[in-house]
């Protein structure tokens, strides 16, 4: 496999890494609950049909409708977004995913298709029609809906799960890896969940509703939040199924995994234990200000787990196939000898102030294997998080990166383009001055050759216990 360059040249104070993440987050939480606003409205259609509650048709025909619409429109929206940041920021990964699944892509987006169709059909036309096509539309939204997540739940945790797919490549094997059922039970809860706790919020609002009616119906969409009670099982199966390197990050072994870790858990447990005790066991009634700060927790819940997911991952994008910078693990060795950066055909974008031709490769060698985690002096800057080591340290600790921290990737390039990002890093930290010497020191590159030799061209991360390279 050759390698793919990015003419992205990130000197700025965000990470590109925030972008996806960001966004990803955004669109999680509007798509989640485009499916759980399905699902609950299919309910009250079913509740107003049947005669059981009147008053359930002016949920969904309120502004309820209306939210459905957005989310999925909304959600639509990022969903490109995260299509177009990630084809810029690690088009590779995209690329493996495509290409490996393509055919289960082209399924999704059929169905997300008929979602749409459906969902903007009944936005147009329901108060025109009958219950019975009424229903009809909603359950074909909803299933669309749902099916949308299931087919693209598989393609994402096949990227830490692939399981047998690495040795037979098989489809299937990747498709239906070992956490696909734990996280597609897990997300058609939080489906459920953040729609019970919106609807809570919209019938508070609704206007000219007896107290009595308002209870009920408030009643009626808190049973949509039960299905948490199965959350703490599933999560719990998930974390079983993940690689143990992964699980370690959220048990203790990385304090950002760990905190994220603790938010989604707690705000989860927070959400639960008043959905069950006050309004299902108390039959208390939810006011306006409580459901919206609920589901304010569970946009917390949601944006936290999701972090974890992507965390965990680490120091991959796609566990054994493609390193968290694009680069293939296999290819590392034979970038040791040949370098990486030196071949990447795209001139930097702002070369004017580095005075070197060495300060240049460092440049490159910072966009090609840093840039998608960390920046220079920003979120994550390599200049102040090595503010504290000396020029010799630098060199150590960059060549043993996979052994310094465990989700780090292997360092990829050759010594002369290691010792070029010493540089780099070091002139940067000096405020990018307008003159800088170009280190021509064998006996450093020698020594940063014998560094890489022992660190290896391994992640470290089936490592942790054992201390093996």
């Amino acid at each position: 496999m050759d390698l793919i360059f990015y003419p992205v040249n990130d000197f700025g104070p965000l990470m590109k890494g925030l972008v996806i993440g960001g966004m990803g987050i955004f669109h999680v939480f509007l798509a989640q609950f485009a499916i759980g606003g399905g699902l609950l409205m299919c309910y009250f259609q079913w509740l107003a049909s049947t005669g059981r509650e009147p008053a359930a048709r002016r949920l969904v025909d309120s502004f309820f409708r209306f939210l459905v619409l957005i989310s999925f429109v909304v959600g639509a929206l990022t969903g490109v977004g995260m299509w177009f940041t990630t084809i810029q920021i690690s088009p590779r990964t995209i690329g493996v995913m495509v290409e490996e699944f393509h055919w289960i892509w082209a399924i999704e987006w059929t169905f997300f298709w008929l979602e749409v169709v459906a969902g903007y059909t009944f936005y147009r036309c329901a108060l025109r029609l009958g219950d019975r096509d009424r229903m009809r539309l909603l359950l074909l939204y909803t299933l669309a809906a749902w099916a949308s997540l299931f087919w693209i739940n598989g393609i994402l945790s096949w990227q830490l799960t692939p399981g047998r797919w690495v040795e037979s490549r098989n489809v299937w094997s990747g498709f239906f890896n070992p956490s696909f059922w734990p996280s597609l039970l897990y997300r058609t809860a939080s489906c459920m969940a953040i729609a019970g706790l919106v609807g809570c919020a919209v019938i508070n609002a609704m206007p000219n509703l007896s107290s009595a009616t308002r209870t009920a119906l408030i009643h009626r969409t808190a049973r949509f939040l039960l299905p948490m009670a199965a959350m703490p099982a599933l999560g719990i199966w998930y974390l079983a199924v993940v690689p143990p390197d992964s699980r370690a990050w959220v048990l203790g072994g990385s304090v950002a995994m760990t905190m994220f870790m603790m938010l989604a858990v707690g705000a989860s447990l927070l959400i639960g234990l008043y959905a069950l005790i006050a309004i299902l066991w108390q039959r208390l009634t939810i006011n306006g200000a409580t459901a919206t700060l609920l589901a304010a927790l569970a946009f917390v819940a949601s944006a936290g787990g999701e972090f974890v997911r992507e965390g965990i991952r680490k120091p991959y994008t796609i566990r054994n196939v493609l390193l968290s910078n694009s680069i293939p693990p296999e290819r590392i060795a034979e970038l040791r000898r040949t370098g990486a950066a030196s071949r990447d055909p795209y001139p930097l974008r702002d070369a004017t102030p580095l005075p070197t031709d060495q300060l240049r490769l460092g440049a490159l060698t910072f966009r090609l294997q840093c840039s998608i985690c960390h920046t220079l002096d920003g979120v994550n800057g390599l200049v102040p998080l090595t503010a504290s080591w000396a020029a010799e340290q630098k060199r150590v600790n960059i060549a043993h990166l996979q052994h310094l921290k465990t989700f780090m990737p292997p360092f990829a390039g050759s010594a002369r383009e290691l010792e070029a990002l010493v540089q780099f890093i070091g002139w940067q930290a000096e405020g990018a001055p307008a003159a800088w010497p170009e280190s021509e020191n064998r006996a450093a590159e020698e020594r940063i050759r014998r560094y890489l030799d022992e660190a290896g061209v391994l992640p470290a991360v089936g490592t942790i216990r054992t201390g093996e390279r």
